[in-house]
């Protein structure tokens, strides 16, 4: 992708010779860099567009989001599939439930559900969670409120989704009022933080919306480029930072502003991955979040943490402390499709509150899926 040079300052109007002063750095330590997938060196504010029937606009801020967020849903459960066979390894590991139902009578209630709890417990849904699921169970059998197999089996699945519907409900994206949203991604490191920006501006960019990318990772060397890629592949822009010594909250601030004076509809913010257990790079969130809402008063708008689905419930003291540091707003949990730790979903909702919105089950770029609690019962569960 080749960088694209801005124009002589003499062909430029007033607005744009504004717009290009703005945008450099005021020490002039480190230049900030805009790269785009055009040619075309826009105005200062973008004129309004019509995206899938609806006309998207500042004043129609809130709006618009309410819709794309419900469209990208939408859109989602038309490929169903791929949540099912995302999942394919966890309901492998509960498929022995099925077997255990089939006769069961109520002779035999208390050695079926003990092998019940063990292989929710395998499939790492976590003691509290299996235990209270299967002791729910016990007392509407005891009560004769189930009386078959079939039946056991639905009021295990209606327990597993009021789990995750009573704590985790907003599992939309929820991006504020006015353009742009401003969605910052945190996480430890290779947990697949940038390829899931990478792959939700793929989503993004499906349904119309103008994607740029804040390429805040500025302590790994590669991460910047990787992050061009995924710019060039979803069509996005990108701000980056020029410098060894370029701090990230910096290149957000940067990203925000430009975003917002652009009229862009997004702008997704990397940050570098970090451990959970090192304090001043935590503290590094804290400033890149302070940075970014001065720019834009109560942005960032999300704050999603994201989290190797293959680590199971050990990803719980990470998204405590994250949680902790910055308010995490949702989870995104990757690499379910290499995994039979399904169960740790449901985990994670109920201990901390904090909704899942989306789930990767696949290396492909619509593999990405927003999460949806009755399409993830009705996978591991079938």
């Amino acid at each position: 992708m080749a960088t694209i040079q801005p124009p002589a300052l003499s062909s430029l109007s007033s607005s744009q010779k504004l717009e290009r002063k703005q945008f450099q750095s005021p020490g002039a330590s480190f230049p900030f860099r805009l790269r785009r997938t055009s040619s075309c060196w826009p105005s200062a504010v973008a004129s309004p567009r019509r995206i899938d029937g609806f006309r998207c606009s500042a004043a129609a801020g809130a709006g618009f989001f309410t819709r794309l967020g419900r469209l990208i849903k939408e859109k989602a459960k038309s490929d169903v599939e791929k949540i099912f066979s995302g999942f394919s390894k966890t309901r492998d590991n509960l498929a022995v439930i099925d077997e255990l139902l089939l006769y069961w009578n109520l002779a035999d209630t208390d050695r079926v559900l003990d092998d019940l709890e063990e292989a929710l417990l395998v499939s790492d849904f976590g003691p509290k969670i299996s235990i209270r699921i299967v002791e729910g169970l016990r007392k509407d059998i005891l009560l004769g409120k189930l009386k078959s197999g079939s039946e056991i089996k639905d009021a295990l699945k209606k327990s597993v989704l009021d789990l995750l519907t009573s704590k985790g409900k907003k599992t939309d994206l929820q991006l504020g009022y006015r353009r742009p949203g401003v969605i910052m991604v945190v996480g430890v490191n290779g947990g697949g933080k940038t390829t899931s920006l990478g792959k939700l501006a793929h989503r993004l960019k499906k349904e119309g919306v103008k994607v740029l990318m804040a390429a805040g990772d500025t302590f790994r060397a590669a991460a910047t480029d990787q992050l061009e890629v995924w710019a060039e592949r979803t069509g996005s822009e990108i701000v980056m930072g020029e410098g060894e010594k370029v701090k990230a909250s910096s290149v957000l601030a940067q990203a925000v502003k430009k975003g917002k004076e652009d009229g862009f509809d997004v702008v997704l913010c990397d940050t570098s991955g970090r451990l959970h257990t090192n304090y001043s790079l935590m503290e590094e969130l804290i400033a890149c979040k302070k940075a970014v809402s001065k720019v834009i008063s109560g942005a960032p708008n999300e704050i999603l943490l994201v989290l190797d689905g293959t680590t199971g419930l050990n990803m719980l003291p990470q998204a405590r402390e994250f949680n902790e540091v910055v308010g995490i707003t949702g989870l995104i949990l990757t690499k379910l499709d290499g995994s039979a730790r399904g169960g740790c979903v449901v985990s994670v909702v109920d201990e901390l509150g904090i909704p899942v919105k989306f789930v990767g089950v696949g290396e492909g770029l619509e593999d990405l899926q927003p999460f949806d609690a009755e399409e993830f019962v009705s996978a591991i569960f079938s």
